[in-house]
């Protein structure tokens, strides 16, 4: 880990605690110091990232409550030994996923992102992985991911126009396009890959 990566590390302690200390913390001036803990966490980010404070505060300090990992669901297809990937509008490309809403389930989650990314109806058969972001994907973000992967079958649909994607195309493990390494690299295709061949034998991998 360099130097950059140990202050941000700093930054999201501070954050985390004191979140928890505005959550569970009774005295008003102690929160008070919690508050101003979680503005100097945001300021550090803001000059560790070159990031505007405003907009640092609006992504790493808008949560209440206790502060837990966010949930990544993404969904690997395959058809005639080749993952499928969708385009994403900034060139690069990616499993389709995204964010776990609050009302749908990781499978359901799985089952909406696909359709809107790529207009495929799919069946989700099985988990692949369970990976603690920070440990596999940079940049860091500033806050904790969950990502979950999950094996899928197609039972239909097409590819229709959407804000995130411009197609989608199969790709076989040995030439692999620009990927959107922030949400899947190599490591984590040839994983997918690796699991669709074991079939009914792959043990789901977890950090």
């Amino acid at each position: 880990m360099d130097k950059s990566e140990k202050w941000l590390q700093w930054a999201i302690e501070l954050q985390s605690l004191a979140q928890a200390g505005l959550t569970y913390g009774k005295d008003l001036y102690d929160k008070e110091r919690y508050e101003r803990i979680r503005e100097i966490s945001a300021e550090i980010m803001s000059h560790m990232a070159d990031i505007p404070t405003e907009t640092v505060k609006t992504l790493f300090c808008n949560e209440t409550g206790y502060q837990t990992p966010k949930i990544d669901t993404r969904a690997a297809i395959f058809k005639d030994g080749k993952i499928l990937l969708v385009h994403e509008s900034n060139g690069k490309w990616s499993l389709p996923g995204g964010w776990c809403d609050v009302n749908v389930s990781v499978a359901e989650n799985t089952i909406k992102e696909v359709k809107e990314e790529s207009g495929l109806d799919v069946v989700v058969k099985s988990v692949i992985a369970i990976q603690d972001r920070a440990k596999h994907n940079l940049p860091i973000y500033a806050y904790g991911v969950c990502k979950i992967f999950m094996l899928c079958s197609v039972n239909g649909g097409k590819f229709v126009e959407n804000i995130e994607t411009v197609g989608f195309d199969y790709f076989s493990e040995d030439v692999l396009p620009n990927l959107a390494a922030e949400k899947n690299n190599e490591e984590q295709i040839r994983m997918c890959f690796d699991a669709y061949r074991a079939g009914d034998n792959w043990r789901t991998i977890f950090d």
